[in-house]
Formats: C-alpha cells, sequence, structure tokens
C-alpha cells in the first residue's frame, strides 16, 4: 500500500516523527537500512486506514464483549431462584424430575435433560417446539432434584445454557441483534483486530526508546505512549480473541472448518445409532414425560454412562427416533474440560459407542479450548476478569487513538509528512512473498482481504488527486 503524505488527522497511528517531534523540513537519514525498513510506512499506512475505518466497529464488539464477560456472574444472581436450591437429603430419579416438569410444561418435546451437577443446583430439563421460544432455543425447566418441585422455566440459548439475560447480550455482541447480515460487523472486527494489534507492535518496537515513555511528557505524546503502552500489554490478547472469534464466523469460520476437515482434525462426534436390537419400546411413554422416556428410561442410561466414567455435568439427549440411541456428553466447559460422550441403546441400556475428548485431533482440542477462553467459560471468574480487562483496553486504545487524531489536527502538530510509494523501495524478494501471503490471508479471511482491496483503491484515488491538485498549483 502507498504512503501518501496526510495532512488528515488519523486516529491510532502510532507515527514515527509524529506531532511529538518538532516538524522539519527534511526527515533526517534513518538510523539503519535493511530490508525490512521500507515495510514500516506500509504498515503505518495500513495501521491509519484501520484506525478510521474499523475502530467503529472494534469499539462495539469491545463495548459488548465486556458486557458479555460481565453476564456469567450477573446471571447467578438474576436467575439465582431457578439456578440455586436448598439442599436436601437424597436427590428423586431423574425420570421423576422430567416427570414433574412435564405435568407443569407439557407443551413441546424434551430435547435435552441435565442433572443436578451440584448439591445445590436444580436439573434442567430442556423443551423444544415450544410456542413463543425461537426455533434455535429452548425452554429449560428448573426442577428441584430433593422435591420435584418445579421452579420456573426460561429461555435458554447454547451449549453452555444462556439464560435470557446472557443470551440478549450474546445475540447483541455477535450481530447487533439483526441476524445473519449482523455478523457481518462482527467478522469483520475480529478480521482486522490481528492486524492491527500486530501492526500496532511493529510500529511500537521499531520507534526510537526514548519515544515510547510516558512518564514526563504532555500532549500528543503523552497520549500516544499510553496507547502504545497499553497497546503493547494487550496485543497477544488481541490476536488470540481475533483467531478464536474467527473459529466461528460466517466466512473466515467456514474456510477455517473446510482447512480443518481437509486435514483430518474436524472435531468428531459420537454416533448416535442404535445397535439393531429391539426397539419396539422406543415409542412407549413411560410416565407423563413420554417423549423423554424410550426403552430403558433415562435412570438406567444415566447409570451406564457414570459406569462409563461420566462424571457430572452432564447431558442426556434421548434418541431422535426408533433408530437412534440415547446421548449422554459430558458439558464442563471449565477447566479442566469434561468432553467425553457416549451412546446408549435404549432397547438394552448397552453402550453402543464411546468418544473421549483425549482422543480429539489436536486442532478440535486447540478449537475447544480457544472458543471457551474467548467466551469467558474456560477459567471461570479469573476468565471473564481478564476478558473485561481486554475489552477496556480495547476501548482506551480506540479513544486515545481518535484523541490523537483530535490532537494531530490542532496549530502546527502535524509531525513529517510520509512520502507516497514507499512500497517501491522494499526488495522484491521481500515484497514479493510478502504479497502472496497477503493475498492467500485475504482469500481465506474476505473481510480482511475487501475492505483492504478497498483501501488500496482509495489510497490510490487520494494520491491521484493530490498529484492533479500539485499539477495545477504549478502551472
Amino acid at each position: 500500500m502507498s504512503t501518501a503524505p496526510s495532512t488528515s488527522p488519523t486516529p491510532g497511528s502510532a507515527r514515527a516523527g509524529g506531532p511529538d517531534e518538532a516538524p522539519q523540513a527534511a526527515a533526517p537519514a534513518p538510523r539503519s537500512r535493511g530490508p525490512w525498513a521500507p515495510l514500516r510506512p506500509l504498515i503505518l499506512r495500513l495501521h491509519f486506514y484501520a484506525g478510521v475505518f474499523v475502530a467503529p466497529f472494534l469499539l462495539v464488539a469491545a463495548t459488548t464483549g465486556f458486557l458479555y464477560a460481565a453476564a456469567f456472574q450477573a446471571e447467578k444472581l438474576v436467575y439465582s431462584h431457578e439456578l440455586t436450591v436448598p439442599v436436601g437429603d437424597a436427590p428423586l430419579p431423574v425420570s421423576e424430575q422430567v416427570d414433574a416438569a412435564r405435568k407443569a410444561y407439557p407443551e413441546g418435546t424434551v430435547s435435552a435433560v441435565r442433572p443436578s451437577p451440584e448439591d445445590d443446583a436444580t436439573t434442567r430439563v430442556m423443551l423444544s417446539g415450544v410456542e413463543g421460544v425461537a426455533a434455535t432455543h429452548t425452554l429449560a425447566v428448573f426442577v428441584d432434584p430433593y422435591t420435584g418441585k418445579v421452579r420456573g422455566a426460561l429461555e435458554q440459548y447454547g451449549s453452555t445454557g444462556a439464560l435470557p439475560l446472557r443470551t440478549w447480550i450474546d445475540e447483541f455482541h455477535r450481530d447487533l441483534h439483526l441476524g445473519e447480515n449482523g455478523r457481518l460487523y462482527s467478522e469483520l472486527a475480529a478480521s482486522w483486530l490481528w492486524v492491527i494489534a500486530g501492526g500496532g507492535l511493529v510500529l511500537w518496537f521499531s520507534r526510537r526508546r526514548a519515544l515510547r515513555k510516558v512518564r514526563g511528557t504532555t500532549g500528543r505524546r503523552r497520549t500516544l505512549g499510553l496507547h502504545g503502552t497499553v497497546g503493547v500489554w494487550a496485543a497477544v490478547g488481541f490476536i488470540f480473541l481475533s483467531a478464536t472469534g474467527l473459529t466461528w464466523s460466517t466466512y473466515a469460520g467456514a474456510n477455517i472448518d473446510v482447512l480443518r476437515t481437509s486435514l483430518g482434525q474436524a472435531t468428531p462426534s459420537v454416533s448416535a445409532a442404535a445397535s439393531g436390537g429391539d426397539h419396539a419400546g422406543h415409542d412407549t411413554a413411560s410416565g407423563a414425560g413420554g417423549d423423554a422416556e424410550h426403552g430403558v428410561g433415562l435412570d438406567r442410561v444415566l447409570a451406564a454412562a457414570r459406569a462409563e466414567g461420566l462424571g457430572d455435568p452432564v447431558e442426556i439427549v434421548p434418541p431422535a427416533d426408533a433408530s437412534s440411541a440415547y446421548v449422554v456428553k459430558q458439558v464442563q466447559r471449565s477447566w479442566p474440560e469434561k468432553q467425553d460422550a457416549v451412546a446408549i441403546d435404549p432397547a438394552t441400556g448397552e453402550v453402543t459407542d464411546v468418544l473421549r475428548f483425549d482422543d480429539h485431533p489436536l486442532l478440535a482440542k486447540l478449537t475447544r479450548w480457544g472458543i471457551d477462553l474467548h467466551t469467558g467459560v474456560l477459567f471461570g471468574l479469573v476468565n471473564q476478569l481478564a476478558l473485561m480487562a481486554l475489552a477496556g483496553a480495547l476501548i482506551l486504545l480506540i479513544v486515545w487513538g481518535y484523541r490523537m487524531w483530535w490532537q494531530r489536527g490542532r496549530g502546527s502538530a502535524f509531525g513529517r509528512p510520509l512520502p507516497r510509494g514507499a512500497w517501491a523501495q522494499v526488495p522484491p524478494y521481500v515484497l514479493v512473498p510478502l504479497m502472496a501471503t497477503v493475498a492467500v490471508v485475504a482469500y481465506f479471511v474476505p473481510l480482511l482481504g475487501i475492505p483492504l482491496a478497498a483501501f488500496l483503491v482509495v489510497d490510490v484515488v487520494l494520491g491521484e488527486i493530490a498529484h492533479r491538485r500539485g499539477r495545477r498549483a504549478a502551472v
């Protein structure tokens, strides 16, 4: 990307020889010239355009991400009545708890059951097909495991069991409540965050050490110092959030899935096919909860899963049809993760398939850990506080970036201009591989590649306008 002189303010740019340094008629010769030295102006120009156009999307993503990280603890407070119960003597059989839920809420069908994972926690009975509940959501009925009393019902979303408050914030963070089209904003933010963070690191460490300090400085130089210092400390976290956020984005996420599948690193799933025994009892109701009870029933299925070593928390998924098995899977996303799963034949109660998390491919494990760390569940409260700190840091960096933009436009604080055409001074053996790498990355991350092409077009157009104005002035 060319590097035209810019007399307009630019947000977020850590410009060497910027307004914190006295403007000079001619730039001094660089201290050293190597093959990578000409890349700095290109990175600076990219940082400039990203600051102008992408920072607003990042600001929204950071603000909503901060709220989402805080929502886990807020959820426990807001829904404490539904989530917790006084500890009793002995829990009722799971089948009786499901029966109690179905008596109170007979609509829909039982799609899953999560037995009480702790002494003071309720059992969740998830119902799908309930009128007024979104097709991608379920109605979670909360049952006291000791008395069978229903303590309430709430709409639930996702594998982490998000309740209405966290679901609303989650969807706001993901798509601004605009549906699939709204997801483009979050993918754009994730696609560029790692570029901005990486570019900021290069710009910061390429500055002279004396220009990095904050103490004793004022004005734009102090703002620049704060922007750079906080950015350096948070950069690794930003790159991580960007990479993990892309794994379940619309376009880049699909490309990542294809790549993982081609490498044999897709996430496996337990086979839900029954063993082929006598399944005549599959559709025979056992109590009011009929659609949850098939063949041997929930209690024997849970006992078989326990015998295979599946400890709490677990989720029991009833057979989808007469040829399917029960699936019992661990759903603990906190460290150490519990992600083992078994399939159990409804007719015999025998285990037909076992899938251990230890046997997952490496990339499948890394993806699981990365997503859980990104969403704040891997290390619980510590994880959530760290995410809130990263989100707060990103908000501050954006504010400081725009403040530098404002400060640059005051008085004579414009710094030395950068010459256009710095790319031409990059050695071909550096430029060609660089451009090829950029093209490959842009192909797999389209919401990076398309805006990058747009930035290049804008830069060329602005350069042509400036060139023509200069010719007219000369005449």
